[in-house]
């Protein structure tokens, strides 16, 4: 049996730059009966606890360090026994949060196996300066990088407009078209749904 995805939504609050919003979040499983990932532990380390179930969890992996997608992930790697994972670049926002260092990093480049499969961590700073993308067979986990409708937000500290269509352009759109884009928030997309809107983004601006 290949890799199955699996989708949790959880609902919290996001804090930044003083402000606060609430927010629903989509935590994905990656894996099989047999041993999953965690991608984003966000707000409610039950919840997410209760759909892994009895599985082993060989990593939970934060795509970026923003609260709403980090908040719940020492509880749940106490809960399930499993390593935190983030890119260094994103640091400061974990350290915002948390008390305790992530169990380790990631790096552009790496290969993340689990139930067979492999996911490859692919570095696409602009939403944050340590964003992360996860690409797998067919499939890409893009965290608050690429959404359906466009780039992520970056009006906001440590982020930048120009860096997060770079990501995009050079890391995301030169995958297969019908790549199912499996975001942080909201629907999902295909890379070959939002490929053709480049060109509109980088006129908008931020």
């Amino acid at each position: 049996m290949s890799a199955q995805v699996e989708k949790v939504v959880t609902s919290g609050i996001f804090t930044l730059d003083g402000g606060t919003w609430d927010v629903d979040n989509n935590v994905w499983l990656y894996g099989d009966e047999d041993e999953v990932v965690v991608i984003d532990a966000a707000h409610d380390a039950q919840k997410i606890a209760a759909a892994v179930g009895a599985r082993p969890v060989k990593a939970i992996i934060c795509t970026h360090a923003h609260n709403d997608h980090i908040d719940a992930a020492l509880d749940l790697a106490k809960e399930l026994d499993a390593p935190v994972l983030l890119h260094p670049d994103d640091r400061m926002l974990w350290d915002a949060v948390h008390d305790r260092a992530p169990d380790g990093d990631l790096k552009d480049g790496e290969l993340i196996t689990v139930a067979g499969a492999t996911l490859r961590v692919v570095h696409t700073p602009g939403h944050s300066p340590g964003g992360v993308c996860l690409v797998g067979d067919g499939v890409v986990f893009s965290g608050d990088t690429l959404f359906h409708g466009g780039p992520g937000a970056t009006g906001r500290s440590y982020s930048d407009f120009p860096t997060i269509l770079d990501s995009i352009r050079t890391k995301l759109l030169s995958l297969p078209p019908d790549t199912v884009v499996h975001t942080g928030h909201g629907d999902d997309t295909t890379i070959g749904a939002e490929a053709p809107s480049y060109e509109q983004w980088v006129a908008r601006g931020q």
